[in-house]
């Protein structure tokens, strides 16, 4: 790794001095102000609209201008409406429990020291993401709610989007009282003021990336802060022997053209030899009419040829892909066991779903297959802090240590040990 400029580096950790005396602030707040604050920093956001909207026109117009991917364009594109669902983000955390303060476990020994282990704050929470401007309102919010001051080092592309956004804020938090450094944002530096986040090693408590598999794995690699890793989505849908064809048709079509560009959409499809005449059919017909290029073995290929779906031959690079995209790798197997064995080699470890009728077959999916989420009868869409009841979450995490899957208040906290004695020496 090349060395950082010395300027960037000071920089950045006076940015985090400051968001750490902000933190030890926010870690005093009762559940009801940071309820207040939250609702406070909605309706801040909704009178800015125009504002948010006429920034992110500016990123879009430059994004579009350099030749910015279309999905990309996508993620980072706010309309009036998506403001809104930002705004009403903020709302849906405001009414979910505080977890700081809750005890996980506790006991009194028998020599009668009181023992508590607590939720308390991270502390200072890094957020390094590409063009999605949603995450910089997310990450406020959650980790105002969990008591976290926050760093958000954004890319390039939601320059101007964030830079109103985090104006917003930190306006809303100074008319409440509140220290404006409980969410800052990084907006020059380039890579090395994200280099320089990451490796603040006793300013930073813990760094998330979120966005594509070269930036995770550069964050993963290169930190010497502690990481959450948000791994992409190499999603699967495995369609059994015995799944019902509608529900078959509906569930593909859905985890793979809802939204292409978002890390839980399905990437691959493997169906079951038995249900291939029956399924393939009807589910290439939806396939074509969205305008799917199907990346398919021989016997998919066919059936896309005579769907009228555009069609390619599938490589073993196409097994790994996360496309993001209009594309889909897709196979024939034998078996339940070819299913697994080719959802376990290539899975990322996101979202993995299973279409059947069949309990056992389900019961086996969901046992074998290391992922972090494994759903039953469902599109891998609902794999999302929202869609699950957490509320806006910070990333989907696809490691197995502290934090797995989608990553909303809990995952923000860690625990200390509180213990109350009377006198008691050993």
């Amino acid at each position: 790794m090349s060395t950082i400029a010395p300027d960037v580096v000071d920089q950045v950790h006076a940015v985090a001095r400051r968001a750490r005396v902000a933190a030890r602030e926010l870690a005093l707040l009762t559940r009801a102000q940071k309820d207040v604050a939250l609702l406070a920093l909605a309706d801040a956001i909704d009178a800015a609209t125009a504002a948010v909207v006429a920034a992110n026109g500016e990123d879009i117009e430059r994004g579009e201008t350099n030749g910015l991917p279309v999905n990309l364009i996508d993620r980072l594109r706010l309309d009036e409406a998506r403001v809104h669902a930002v705004a009403g983000a903020l709302r849906e955390v405001a009414a979910l429990p505080d977890p700081v303060g809750e005890v996980v476990r506790g006991s009194t020994l028998a020599n009668g020291l009181q023992l508590r282990q607590v939720r308390v704050p991270m502390g200072v929470v890094g957020m390094i993401y590409e063009a999605r401007p949603n995450v910089t309102v997310d990450a406020a919010g959650l980790g105002l709610k969990s008591g976290n001051a926050v760093i958000l080092r954004g890319g390039s592309a939601a320059a101007s989007t964030n830079a109103a956004l985090v104006e917003v804020m930190r306006q809303g938090l100074s008319a409440q009282g509140l220290n404006p450094d409980a969410v800052n944002l990084l907006a020059e530096g380039g890579h090395d003021a994200a280099r320089a986040l990451m490796t603040a090693r006793g300013l930073v408590d813990l760094v998330i990336p979120r966005g594509g598999a070269g930036l995770i794995h550069t964050v993963v690699t290169e930190s010497t802060v502690p990481v959450i890793e948000t791994g992409t989505g190499n999603c699967h849908v495995y369609v059994d022997a015995s799944a019902e064809t509608g529900m078959a048709v509906s569930i593909v079509t859905n985890s793979k053209t809802h939204r292409t560009s978002v890390c839980n959409a399905a990437e691959s499809l493997l169906v079951h030899r038995e249900a291939a005449e029956r399924v393939l059919p009807a589910i290439m017909d939806q396939l074509a009419a969205a305008g799917v290029t199907v990346h398919g073995d021989a016997e998919m290929q066919r059936y896309a040829e005579a769907a009228g779906a555009a069609h390619v031959p599938v490589t073993d690079e196409d097994d790994d892909t996360e496309f993001l995209s209009l594309d889909i790798s897709a196979r024939v197997v034998d078996d339940l066991d070819a299913a697994i064995a080719h959802v376990q080699e290539h899975t990322s470890g996101h979202t993995e779903a299973i279409v059947t009728a069949d309990r056992a077959a389900a019961r086996r999916f969901t046992t074998e297959v290391d992922a972090a989420a494994v759903l039953v009868n469902a599109s891998t869409r609902f794999t999302d802090g929202g869609e699950f009841g957490f509320g806006a979450e910070i990333g989907i995490s696809t490691q197995k240590l502290h934090a797995r899957g989608p990553m909303a208040l809990p995952e923000l906290t860690t625990t200390k040990w509180v213990v109350e004695g009377d006198g008691q020496i050993r």
